[in-house]
């Protein structure tokens, strides 16, 4: 008997040993594949089919020899697949260059890595599966100044940015600590570097004042060079817009005082010079301009004095218009006031009305609803709304005293989470109802030129109103909540929460739209030729007032020649983990073995468990606790913290955040060497359990941006049983469709406390928006996801003793066609177009606990039928086999390790664990910002305008004529080209068309640099068709007609070209005409790359 033991524990063994990546040398184990085939009844009359992994090719550093493929249908990468292969070898070249500890990569043995080969799924080019587009630079916005990049959130904390607004040369941001603010002469210089706290490494260069109180509203009054500033605190505070550059920093405040016991939310100036505040609690308060006039002129030893003339000279508004504790109007915060100089009114809108105020008289004129119904006086109830939701989460499970027999247990379970679920459903539909005047609400306001008011609601719906309060017109060109307004001449642009930017005309027509950031655009500002947007990420970015025009394609052309300049390559290792635990808890052994024993050389460790807590009971309170935000449970905190100790939390890694949901648990770990690089963690979670509330199945996902790129990871546990394959197909697409990343009360570097009260509340308005074609799915829009789990699919068509056999005798390659989930991915039915390393590896499912080696599969009444339940499955930037890593295909990732822990017992599974590569491309967007302010040197825009109300005009623009600059002050000598053709160096577009009454045309005048050494063709000098690099001046015609006259007006234009420095200058000499107007002026714009993300 002892004898028999210790046989079979040789032969579990000789087994394991042989799962290994790099199988012994003196080991055949194709004989096992070689007996099997001897022994089969079929009998093959073609090529005869390999069933061993050492078959398998090898992949070498740079090509893999695939004459003798196996029925695997492997190929290499850089082979031509004719047949419809299913597996791939992936290797890129490019993943071995510019490794680093810093990336978590280890320098002994980085470079020698060999990837494993790949499993394709097919459908993965066609709808949402297909892999997002990525370029060098935005094909569908026009470029724009970046000029603070995207920060990580993170780095944020206690530093949000909440508002801006510009001067005549400078942009104020307001944030959490006090201001700051760029100069636009700086706006194209580098970064800082580290001499600047982590978030602005890569900004233009910029000034901040000493620590303030959170800043919610900023206002500038140009005519005494002042940012006035509201705050948190309740203050309002005064800045000089004059700082040196070589002023200490940080600045100091000038007058202040305590304006509002509450948030200052919203400061204007009226029409007569006084300041209007608007706080919490519909209080209105002015601030006459005598008083604040006074205080200014006050010595600095005077600030006390100054604070206390200003704080006693306010009028209240509000109490103004209460008689008898009845007030005219509401008592909501205030949501913005805006000053209508064309009628001497200040409009102040709150979440429901609007109230219209004389600016000259401080005398209310009118209260009207979001209607435009005229309101005499608005009621203030106090109503407790949230009982009835409370009372609706209150779920009792009541036991019975009689002892029931299983069925009656299992039916008791089944009602009371069928009960949970109900309670779930109510509470969601009762909460829709709650919403749905809050679609309504106003969150925006602006004057427009032609002095009409513009307000935005939540809903996406735009309305228009007269100087009086008439409501006009309404209009909606999105379905997501507006968030803010700004008005430049004749255009408004809208910024809402979806990070979409909107151009309208005056009268509401929609003349463009692109995304102009990957979060809420909560503030839009005017200045220097730009239209600035602030996303609540804290990035700010300008987009030209000229956008869209002809000038956007010649930047973006221009801009992605200098891609070599800021395009950047890193590389990362991440290691992912999956393990259904079943209920147990593990040993810090197991915990060692399954990961601990391989993250000497990751960056990131992902792990996902299963099953961590079930029971009926369990699942409905968590059920109900996810309905008021709560998740996670006591057992979740412990594999956490177990977790944790095994990857030396704290001393090397860092916990970045996790989610949970019900049994499901997914918990990311980030190396502090690449700390710097990883960050912006979101959660999320979808059940698929019991009428899609219960989160027995579904799925849980964390998605982080590492080196500016967004990855995915995702944790499921899918319908069990071996019948429930389309179950399982469905939960995958349910999951995929609508995981909807937020912020996670588990993420440990949770930003959101310092976040500004409208990034949360803009998570909640959306939270029941239908998804619209421009609305990305989340998944769908990252760069790489990565989905790990028990996704339960099963061996089928062969039998227990079958596939027991199989395993003993390590034959996978047969077992993996009796695979459910590789027989889906092949049909295209799930996980569309994603990748899976061969599987090497025992099936990880079922096995009796505690029972080391392969003869611990079930072998009790059931006899489960061994399968891979558990897997990790990824997708990434390739759309093909061969593309390289860039910035547009910005991952390339690459397996390493794939591989089941065979000796951790603790449950009825086994843990799997796989090792990524990923080579990740990004932008030194601070190299870029440079990059493009050289570019827009050497291009400016020739603006035609028609102002004929009738008719169209036609215009034509050659080149009279060419000159070389001499030094001496000769008379310039021109010399045309042939039919006035333009110069090799100057390219003009449009050079001819017609502009439509009232409309203008916009034509880019740009250079392009022309060598005049040897320009070598096939070995032959072509000097002979180049020109001389001498500075050139030429003199452009702009000739314009109307459609019904044969009257010509012309208009020249001098255009100086100087190769030395890379410049173009224009001197225009205008001439009168009736039909057109020409000018000429320097384009403000600037560049924008893909990320995209999803950036």
């Amino acid at each position: 008997m002892d004898e028999h033991n210790i046989q079979d524990d040789d032969k579990d063994k000789e087994a394991l040993a042989g799962l290994s990546s790099v199988p012994p040398p003196q080991r055949k184990m194709h004989s096992y594949s070689q007996q099997l085939r001897a022994n089969s009844a079929h009998k093959r009359h073609h090529q005869v089919r390999k069933h061993s992994l050492d078959d398998i090719p090898k992949p070498s550093d740079h090509y893999y020899n695939h004459e003798d493929s196996s029925d695997d249908d492997i190929f290499a990468r850089n082979s031509n697949n004719a047949s419809g292969e299913d597996y791939i070898i992936t290797h890129s070249q490019r993943l071995d260059q510019n490794l680093s500890l810093d990336s978590g990569c280890p320098p002994d043995d980085s470079r020698n890595f060999q990837p494993l080969p790949e499993f394709i799924g097919a459908g993965g080019t066609n709808g949402i599966f297909k892999v997002p587009m990525r370029a060098t630079v935005h094909p569908r916005r026009p470029p724009c100044l970046e000029l603070r990049p995207h920060p990580l959130r993170e780095t944020q904390v206690g530093k949000f940015l909440r508002n801006i607004a510009c001067t005549d040369k400078q942009l104020w941001a307001g944030q959490e600590c006090g201001v700051r603010f760029w100069r636009f002469q700086d706006a194209y210089q580098p970064g800082l570097g580290t001499k600047v706290r982590r978030g602005d490494e890569d900004a233009a260069p910029f000034q901040e004042s000493g620590n303030t109180a959170p800043t919610i509203c900023l206002l500038v009054d140009s005519a005494n060079r002042l940012v006035w500033s509201g705050h948190k605190d309740g203050k309002i505070r005064s800045w000089k817009m004059d700082h040196a550059a070589d002023e200490p920093s940080p600045f100091k405040e000038g007058l202040s005082w305590q304006a509002h016991r509450g948030s200052v939310l919203s400061i204007v100036m009226s029409s007569y010079g006084d300041l209007w505040s608007g706080g919490e609690g519909g209080v209105i308060k002015i601030w006459p301009w005598e008083s604040i006039e006074k205080s200014l002129s006050l010595r600095p030893e005077e600030k006390h004095m100054a604070a206390l003339l200003v704080e006693r000279s306010f009028i209240d508004l509000r109490s103004q218009v209460t008689v008898n504790g009845n007030c005219s109007i509401s008592s909501s915060d205030i949501k913005c006031l805006v000053s209508d100089r064309v009628r001497a009114k200040v409009w102040c809108a709150q979440p429901l009305s609007f109230s219209l105020w004389d600016a000259r008289t401080k005398e209310l004129l009118k209260v009207f609803n979001i209607e435009g119904q005229t309101e005499n006086r608005v009621d203030m109830p106090s109503s407790d709304q949230g009982g009835a939701v409370e009372d609706e989460m209150k779920v009792k499970f009541v036991s019975s005293s009689k002892k029931e027999k299983s069925g009656g247990f299992l039916q008791r379970s089944r009602n009371a989470i069928m009960g949970a679920a109900d309670a779930v459903r109510r509470v969601a539909t009762r909460g829709a109802g709650a919403f749905a005047e809050d679609n309504k609400r106003t969150e925006a306001l602006v004057l427009a030129a032609d002095g009409t008011i513009w307000s935005g609601c939540t809903n996406g719906l735009l309305v228009q109103w007269d100087g009086s309060g008439v409501r006009l017109q309404d209009v909606s060109h999105h379905p997501c909540a507006v968030q803010c307004f700004c008005a430049f001449g004749a255009r408004i642009y809208v910024g809402y929460v979806s990070g979409m930017v909107q151009v309208m005309d005056l009268e509401g027509n929609l003349v463009a739209g692109w995304m102009a950031h990957n979060g809420p655009v909560i503030k839009l500002a005017a200045g220097d030729g730009y239209i600035f947007s602030l996303a609540t990420h804290g990035g700010i970015r300008g987009w030209s007032i000229s956008s869209p025009g002809p000038i956007d394609s010649l930047l973006r052309t221009d801009l992605a020649e200098k891609e070599p300049i800021y395009s950047r390559q890193d590389n990362v290792r991440m290691l992912v983990g999956t393990w259904n635990v079943g209920q147990g808890r593990a040993s810090q052994e197991a915990l060692m073995s399954w990961l601990g024993s391989v993250v000497s050389d990751v960056g990131i460790v992902v792990v996902g468990l299963q099953e961590v807590e079930m029971g009926a009971g369990f699942l409905a309170m968590s059920a109900a606790k996810e309905t008021v935000g709560l998740e996670g449970s006591s057992i979740g905190h412990w594999w956490l913290d177990t977790i944790g100790k095994a990857l030396d939390e704290n001393t090397t890694f860092e916990r970045m955040g996790s989610r949970q949901l019900a049994g499901l648990l997914v918990s990311l770990w980030a190396r502090k060497s690449i700390r710097t690089h990883v960050g912006d963690i979101d959660a999320a979670a979808v059940p698929c359990g019991f009428g899609r509330a219960i989160g027995n199945k579904g799925g849980v996902g964390l998605r982080i941006r590492v080196y500016d790129r967004l990855i995915c990871f995702v944790n499921c546990h899918l319908a069990a049983h071996l019948e429930a394959v389309n179950r399982r197909n469905a939960d995958f697409d349910h999951i995929f469709r609508n995981m909807s990343f937020s912020r996670s009360s588990n993420l440990l570097n949770n930003a959101a406390a310092g976040a500004s009260a409208a990034v949360q509340t803009t998570r909640v308005t959306n939270a029941a928006g239908v998804n619209t074609e421009e609305t990305k799915l989340d998944l769908a829009e990252a760069d790489m996801v990565v989905f790990l789990g028990d996704f339960n699919y099963r061996l089928f068509g062969i039998s227990y003793d079958e596939a027991r056999d199989f395993v003993s005798q390590r034959c996978f390659d047969w077992l993996r066609e009796k695979d459910q989930l590789r027989a889906e991915m092949k049909a295209g039915k799930v996980f569309q177009g994603m990748r899976e390393a061969i599987i090497r590896f025992p099936p990880t499912y079922k096995f009796e606990r505690h029972r080391p080696g392969l003869a611990g599969y079930d072998s009790g009444e059931k006899k489960r039928i061994p399968a891979w339940c558990d897997r990790v499955i990824y997708r990434d930037n390739r759309s093909g086999p061969v593309d390289e890593c860039s910035l547009e295909c910005p991952i390339v990732s690459s397996i390493l390790l794939y591989e089941a822990c065979m000796d951790v017992t603790e449950s009825d599974h086994k843990p799997v664990r796989c090792k990524f590569h990923s080579t990740i491309a990004h932008v030194d967007r601070s190299v870029r910002r440079q990059a493009f302010g050289e570019v827009l040197q050497d291009t400016s825009i020739l603006r035609i305008t028609n102002k004929c109300e009738k008719d169209k005009a036609i215009f034509r623009i050659v080149c009279e004529g060419q000159s070389t600059v001499k030094d001496e002050e000769d008379t310039a000598e021109y010399h045309p080209r042939g039919s006035f053709g333009f110069p090799r160096w100057l390219e003009v577009t449009p050079a001819a068309g017609i502009i439509k009454p009232e409309q203008s045309v916009e034509v880019a005048v740009h250079h392009e640099e022309f060598h005049t050494l040897e320009d070598l063709v096939d070995g032959i000098p072509q000097n002979w068709w180049c020109e001389d690099t001498r500075d050139k001046e030429v003199v452009l015609t702009v000739s314009i007609n109307g459609s019904c006259s044969t009257e010509t007006k012309s208009h020249q234009i001098r255009v100086r070209h100087c190769f030395s420095a890379k410049t173009v200058r224009i001197d225009s000499k205008s001439s009168t005409s009736k039909k057109s107007q020409g000018g000429s002026r320097k384009i403000s714009s600037s560049s924008d790359a893909i990320d995209d993300s999803r950036n």
